[in-house]
This record gives structure tokens, C-alpha cells and sequence, in this order.
């Protein structure tokens, strides 16, 4: 075997390994990955040749060569032991958004602990591993803050690679837990949660009629920027990656997140798709048709334009816009900075979410599943951060979703209720 055929080797091994424990390595990485490998390789077969020489040539060259590394210890063998992780309260130096405390790792450790995961802790076997608080720990930071990697791979004492491992099969973990704290409400509950689409209610003759709608949730979405997939990338564009996804909108350098969230901003429906995917939420619709107890009596959802009306699904009006029209859409608006608020804590708490550097699908879903699933968790333990509601242009749709007879029906008769009311002076 000449020297091209160990570099090809060599090259080879270092790519099955990146593909198959790492994220994509960065060109530079890789590089420095490959260069190793080949001087390892080069140095392997001097050595090879000169103890091929005759004794003297081979006593010569020892004479002259540097002191060779001390062996490595057997496995098994007796070593110092590592340097113990940062303490629960020892955080990276950037500053955070929201604290990581301890009260927060006990609670999210805790439930993890109690998943039904099918990760195996096989799956770490030879490598470097962390207790469960401070896996917790580490991947709340890398969710929490624009840090690099490296960065936390040296303040945890882990190779970049046992950092990827750990942080995603705690995303794994943590996903196990989506049907039990990202949970529609029934019954009892669900009609707790209500509130009234507006603050009027209908009298005549001194009878109370019938008043408006209950509002269950508010239905929108929000897209999270990820790299794009190898070989899609527009290389021939100079502008930075993420203002150019947004003028040019790639469908696969996003994810499209459809959310439902409560009067207190806490997610009942989550579904995490391709940007490709054109659906808009067909699938929540047709659930709510087919199991109508999911929805309490007089109840509905409120969605911005683009979204299905139903009988469960009110959506404004987009033409022919008189003053009733127009008053029932300034009221539906009143509900959608709810979600709004809700959008905008999600990703104040979990920065990483602001760009998601990783071409593969399926971490970048799990990833985003995690942050949302512990977004109710933070809000269950009563950690709330504030965030600064973005307009999401390309998220604002002009032209009506499909619509059924009985939506139009029905939100035709809340326009006329709430006109009413507002002629009547009964609006507030």
C-alpha cells in the first residue's frame, strides 16, 4: 500500500466517524482532522523503514530521534481522575438571558429521569460520560445561548464530539415527554382556560342572549432558520445566510412551527414541519371535525389569515371590509399577541432556536421539540421571560385559507352579533 492509499484510507475513516458521531465539521475542522491523520500515517511507515535498515542505520537514527510519548495506560489501568464538572450554579461566561438555577436542572432532571426513553446508554460506551443534572445543565446552556460548542466542550471537559452525542440524546429524551406537556385540554379544563372573544353579551327585551364565541387558543406559526442541507446551498450569493433565506426563502432552510397556545402562552398543539411542507393546519382541522369533544360548546380557536375557517376556526375577513367586518377583525387581533408573546419568550429563552446550525432535519426537529416542550415546563414552575414580539413579514398571508360553509356561516353571525352590540352601545 503506497502513500495515497493510507491518505484515501485515512480520509475515508475520518468521514464515516464525522458522519456517524459528529455534526458536519466545519472546512477548516476537517482539514486539520485530515492533516493529522496523514502525518500519523507518514510517521508510521518511516519508522516502518528504518527499523527495515541494517542495525547500525537503525541504532543511528535512535541516537537522534526525539524521546518517544510516554504509552498509554492499558485499559483498566489506574489514572488520576478527571476534573469534576462546573457545579449546578457555574455557567458559562456569557451572559444569559434567563438564569440557569438550580431549581429549574432538579425539576427538568427529575422528569427526564422519569421519560419512557428508548436511548440506550450504550449508545456512550468508551466516552466521557456526565450525571444526568449536569447533562441537563449543559444542554439548557447550549439551548439558552449563541455559544459555540468548543466553548462549552471546554468548560464541561468533553470532546466536541461527546458533546454532540450528549446534548442530542437528551433532546431524544426530552421528546419522549411531548404527549404529556404538550397536551390538549378537555373538559373541565378546557372551558377553565376559555375567554370570551370580547367583553360584550347580548340582551334583548331584558333576556341575556347568546354571546360571543369562547376563545380555546390562538393557531399561528413561526419558521426557525437552519442551514441549509450539502448541496443546496446558493454559493454564488454573498449575502449573509439567514437575510438571504429570508429574501429568498428556500423551503429547506426552514423549519415551519404550528403552534396553539392558552390565554397564558403555554403550547396545547405543536407540529414541526419541512419549510416545503404547505400545509396549514390541515391536520389540526380535520381533528377537530372528526372529535368534536375536543372543542367545549360555543369554544373555537382564533388564526390569522391563511388558515382554514371552520366552525372551530375563525379567521378575519379579507374583502369587503365595512364596519362590521372591520370590528371583528380588531377583535380577533386583540387574541393573536397572545401568541405573538408566546413566539417571542420561546425564543428569548432558547437563543439557539434564532439559527439553528445543523443541514440535518430530523436533530434540527428535535432540537426545536425540546425547546418547546421545556417552554411549558419553565412556565409550569413559574419562570416567565419577556420577549420582544417579532413581525414575521413572510409569515403574514393575504389571500383567505379554504373555508367550509359552516365557518363562514358562523363567522358571519359574530360579525353581526358584535355589530350589533357596538350600535346597541353594549361593546366595551
Amino acid at each position: 500500500m503506497d502513500v495515497a492509499d493510507f491518505v484515501q484510507a485515512a480520509g475515508s475513516a475520518v468521514l464515516d466517524m464525522v458522519e456517524r458521531e459528529w455534526e458536519p465539521l466545519s472546512q477548516d475542522e476537517l482539514e486539520q482532522r485530515l492533516d493529522q491523520a496523514v502525518e500519523e500515517i507518514l510517521e508510521a511507515e518511516l519508522v516502518a523503514r528504518v527499523r527495515a535498515q541494517p542495525p547500525a542505520v537503525h541504532m543511528q537514527w535512535l541516537q537522534t530521534a526525539p524521546p518517544p510519548d510516554p504509552p498509554e495506560e492499558e485499559p483498566g489501568a489506574r489514572e488520576p481522575p478527571p476534573p469534576p464538572p462546573p457545579p449546578l450554579g457555574g455557567l458559562i461566561e456569557e451572559a444569559p438571558v434567563d438564569p440557569i438555577d438550580g431549581d429549574a436542572v432538579k425539576y427538568i432532571t427529575d422528569l427526564v429521569r422519569n421519560s419512557k426513553s428508548h436511548y440506550s446508554k450504550a449508545g456512550l460506551a468508551g466516552r466521557a460520560r456526565l450525571s444526568l443534572p449536569h447533562t441537563v445543565l449543559l444542554s439548557l446552556t447550549l439551548l439558552s445561548r449563541r455559544v459555540s460548542y468548543r466553548s462549552v466542550s471546554d468548560r464541561f471537559r468533553l470532546d466536541k464530539g461527546n458533546i454532540h452525542r450528549i446534548f442530542f440524546a437528551f433532546c431524544e429524551r426530552v421528546n419522549t415527554l411531548e404527549e404529556e406537556l404538550i397536551r390538549w385540554p378537555l373538559d373541565r379544563e378546557a372551558v377553565d382556560l376559555a375567554v370570551p372573544l370580547s367583553t360584550l353579551r347580548g340582551t334583548a327585551g331584558g333576556l341575556e342572549e347568546p354571546g360571543p364565541p369562547q376563545v380555546l387558543g390562538v393557531l399561528g406559526h413561526s419558521r426557525v432558520p437552519i442551514r441549509l442541507p450539502t448541496g443546496k446551498q446558493n454559493v454564488e450569493s454573498a449575502a449573509p445566510e439567514v437575510k438571504r433565506m429570508r429574501r429568498e426563502a428556500h423551503p429547506d432552510s426552514w423549519l415551519n412551527l404550528e403552534l396553539v397556545c392558552d390565554r397564558h402562552g403555554r403550547f396545547l398543539h405543536c407540529r414541526i414541519c419541512k419549510g416545503s411542507d404547505t400545509d396549514r393546519a390541515g391536520g389540526l382541522r380535520d381533528k377537530l371535525r372528526d372529535r368534536p369533544e375536543l372543542m367545549p360548546p360555543g369554544a373555537c380557536l382564533v388564526a390569522r389569515t391563511g388558515y382554514p375557517l371552520t366552525a372551530h376556526i375563525l379567521t378575519p375577513h379579507v374583502s369587503c371590509l365595512g364596519p362590521g367586518e372591520s370590528l371583528y377583525n380588531k377583535t380577533l387581533t386583540a387574541h393573536f399577541s397572545i401568541l405573538d408573546q408566546a413566539i417571542a419568550a420561546l425564543k428569548s429563552r432558547f437563543q439557539r432556536l434564532r439559527y439553528l446550525d445543523m443541514g440535518s432535519y430530523e436533530r434540527a426537529r428535535a432540537v426545536v421539540l425540546t425547546a418547546c416542550i421545556l417552554h411549558n415546563v419553565f412556565l409550569d414552575i413559574g419562570q416567565e421571560v419577556p420577549g420582544e414580539a417579532e413581525q414575521e413579514e413572510e409569515m403574514v398571508l393575504e389571500e383567505e385559507g379554504e373555508a367550509d360553509e359552516e365557518g363562514i356561516r358562523r363567522r358571519g353571525a359574530v360579525t353581526d352579533l358584535l355589530y350589533k352590540e357596538l350600535e346597541s352601545g353594549c361593546l366595551t
